[in-house]
C-alpha cells in the first residue's frame, strides 16, 4: 500500500518538472553576481561534479545547493520522506557522498568551491557575503563582521 496522494502518472508528471538547472535558487545567484560584475560561465563541463558556475580566473566554482536533495543540515534538508522513505534516504546520502568527493577532487586540483544553500539565500547579507566569497574576500569580510 502506498502513502501517495498521486496517482503514479501524476507522481511521474509532477517528477518531470523537478529541474536540475535553471532552478530559481541558481537564477537568483547569476543575477546577484551579475549585478556585482562577476563573470561566470555556466555547466561546468570536465570539471568533477558539474559545478553550475566556474569562474576559471578566479579559480573558483560554484554549486548552488537545494537543501532537501542534497541534505543539508537544516529544517527543510532534515525532513524525511514518507513514502519511499528508503529509497529516498539511499539517494540522498548518495547525493552527500558524490559532493563530498567532487567539492575533494576540485579542491585538490586547485579550485575554491562555494557551496550556496538554498535556505542560507534567505538571508538579508547573502548577496555581500556571495560576492565576497566568490572575490576570494571571504575571510576578511567574516574578520570584519566580527570585530
Amino acid at each position: 500500500m502506498t502513502t501517495d496522494v498521486f496517482t503514479p502518472e501524476q507522481r511521474s508528471a509532477v517528477m518531470r518538472r523537478v529541474k536540475g538547472r535553471d532552478t530559481a535558487p541558481e537564477l537568483a545567484v547569476r543575477r546577484i553576481l551579475r549585478a556585482a560584475g562577476v563573470g561566470y560561465r555556466l555547466g561546468g563541463a570536465g570539471l568533477p561534479g558539474r559545478p553550475d558556475l566556474v569562474m576559471q580566473g578566479r579559480r573558483a566554482v560554484v554549486f548552488v545547493h537545494g537543501c532537501f536533495w542534497h541534505g543539508h543540515d537544516c529544517a527543510r534538508g532534515a525532513r524525511q520522506p514518507k513514502a519511499n522513505a528508503a529509497y529516498w534516504t539511499a539517494k540522498i546520502d548518495r547525493n552527500r557522498a558524490r559532493d563530498a568527493a567532487s567539492r575533494a577532487a576540485l579542491e585538490t586540483a586547485g579550485w575554491r568551491v562555494v557551496t550556496v544553500w538554498e535556505c542560507g539565500m534567505k538571508a538579508v547579507d547573502f548577496p555581500d557575503r556571495l560576492v565576497a566569497e566568490v572575490r576570494g574576500q571571504a575571510a576578511a569580510v567574516s574578520a570584519s563582521s566580527s570585530a
